[in-house]
């Protein structure tokens, strides 16, 4: 238990943050399943507008510290190429 006060100040950042980078991370797991369907769908318009919506939601968590910025881009790079692939 925190027992001076900028530790006690800390602890409730550390709450905070952690709720709001829960949020993002929940919001950006929902953008990537909206892709997964539609590309398990077959349906490629909705693919790429999906895409089109995740892709600068993923940059914006590896801006803001969610995800790592290696690891944004290679979801943005394995959804797109399984995108390309319903319309071969």
């Amino acid at each position: 238990m925190a027992n001076t006060t900028s530790a006690k100040k800390a602890t409730r950042k550390m709450a905070r943050r952690t709720a709001v980078n829960k949020s993002r991370r929940t919001r950006v797991r929902g953008y990537i399943r909206k892709v997964e369907e539609a590309i398990l769908a077959g349906d490629l318009d909705q693919a790429k507008a999906a895409l089109a919506v995740a892709e600068p939601e993923l940059a914006r968590a590896a801006s803001k510290g969610v995800l790592h910025r290696n690891t944004a881009s290679r979801k943005v790079s394995r959804l797109a190429r399984r995108v390309k692939s319903i319309s071969a």
